[in-house]
């Protein structure tokens, strides 16, 4: 593909006036991935697992890149550009976006009420599959009022509260001596009893690929309120998704530092992990700190719903709409798929509501499952006979489809019996 190197520069204001896509990108992936994952992951293995957060990102990153890149060069979404190419590869980007809009929305909200859940006595008196009714809901409602605007600006103030917090706690840590309890032998990840762990860390890591078709309508959203250069268009993902990558081992060192080793068992559970996760904020900052940190990542998580269903639904509208071939389609119509979006997912955490580690489980591998089918529509998209890669980048996107198929094959083949 050919950048657009004409374009003239522009001041900083516009380009931080141009930041929102990337950054609605990464409140959708500072989630299950970061505050749980990212955390365990360190808590459990300390810094063992620090390379498998590297080479994720690094390989999913062309991926999420065309997200951006095709939609900035061409005006259009990567979900029109399947439809160009072939409807067949819109009505499978259609079926599995489906399935990932209703588990992920039931997973993050979950997440959200468990926060709520440790921050208020017992939550009110409700459950947390009762508070994430409440919660998604409510993120309904919100999306119907205020929509794409009100998300742009929430998720700037969210994701800088939570870096600043956790970059914070994890400095902290660094200069408190504490030592490892007496019995403790590190356990190691290297082996296949770890390999469920491992791949549902890379499901979501740094987000669910999927996100990049979205980020591509919110590119396309933007444009329709400011003006984004190429230039900055870019520079917005860039800053977004080396920022969640950075923010990923920043959540690692913070269960390396302060609960791995400690002699304390690791909760596996998502919802559950919630309070320790809350607490090694305390114990790095201070015990006030523990109300004003559940805060800060409640807000982070509910913005993570936010953008779930959202773009979600934006997605699944626009392809209906392409594969029917309408002209347009209206506002209410979305708002049909945000409703059904929501209200699926309630179901779905009611059905769930006694094994809440398990759903989330299965939404991150599920999610790493069907990586590189997103990988390689984005990739074939935007390396056609009428565009192509710079050497750089087409050599890392073919590096990451062997990366993600190999290391999905090699999880297939274990879960089914043919190796262990």
């Amino acid at each position: 593909m050919v950048e657009n190197t004409e374009e003239q520069s522009t001041t900083w204001r516009e380009k931080f006036q141009a930041f929102g896509p990337g950054i609605l990108m990464a409140a959708a992936a500072v989630g299950g991935s970061h505050i749980v994952s990212s955390t365990q992951a360190g808590a459990i293995y300390g810094w063992q697992l620090a390379i498998i957060i590297l080479l994720v990102n690094l390989f999913k990153y062309p991926f999420f890149r065309f997200g951006s890149q095709y939609t900035l060069q061409n005006n259009k979404s990567l979900i029109e550009g399947y439809k160009e190419k072939g409807s067949f590869y819109l009505w499978v980007f259609f079926i599995m976006n489906i399935f990932s809009a209703v588990v992920n929305t039931a997973a993050v909200g979950i997440l959200a009420a468990a926060i709520l859940y440790n921050i208020f006595p017992h939550g009110f008196g409700l459950s947390i599959s009762q508070l994430t009714t409440i919660l998604i809901v409510v993120t309904w409602a919100m999306l119907l009022i205020g929509g794409y605007k009100f998300l742009d600006s929430l998720s700037k103030f969210v994701m800088i509260s939570l870096t600043l917090a956790t970059t914070l706690a994890v400095i902290i840590a660094v200069f408190k001596h504490r030592e490892l309890a007496p019995d403790f032998h590190a356990p190691s990840p290297w082996q296949l009893s770890a390999l469920p762990f491992i791949v549902s860390l890379m499901g979501w890591m740094p987000a669910p690929i999927e996100i990049s078709a979205i980020n591509s309508m919110w590119t396309v959203e933007k444009r329709r309120t400011t003006k984004v250069t190429y230039k900055d268009g870019l520079l917005d993902f860039n800053v977004g998704y080396i920022g969640t990558a950075i923010l990923a081992f920043i959540f690692l060192a913070l269960g390396a530092l302060i609960q791995f080793g400690s002699g304390e068992p690791v909760k596996s559970a998502s919802a559950a992990y919630i309070a320790q996760f809350i607490s090694m904020y305390a114990y790095a900052i201070g015990n006030w700190s523990r109300l004003l940190i559940a805060f800060i990542a409640f807000l982070c998580i509910f913005g993570t719903t936010i953008t779930v269903i959202d773009g979600y639904s934006r997605a699944n509208n626009e392809s209906l709409r392409l594969l029917f071939n309408k002209k347009e389609s209206s506002q209410k119509q979305l708002n049909i798929w945000i409703t059904a979006t929501s209200i699926v997912g309630i179901l779905i955490v009611l059905l769930f509501a006694g094994d809440v580690a398990t759903l989330m489980r299965f939404a991150m591998i599920a999610s790493f499952l069907t990586t590189p089918i997103y990988a390689y529509l984005n990739f074939s998209l935007v390396n056609g006979k009428e565009h192509k890669l710079s050497p750089w980048l087409s050599g890392l996107s073919v590096a990451g489809i062997i990366y993600l198929s190999g290391f999905a094959l090699f999880f297939l083949a274990y879960i089914t019996g043919l190796i262990g």
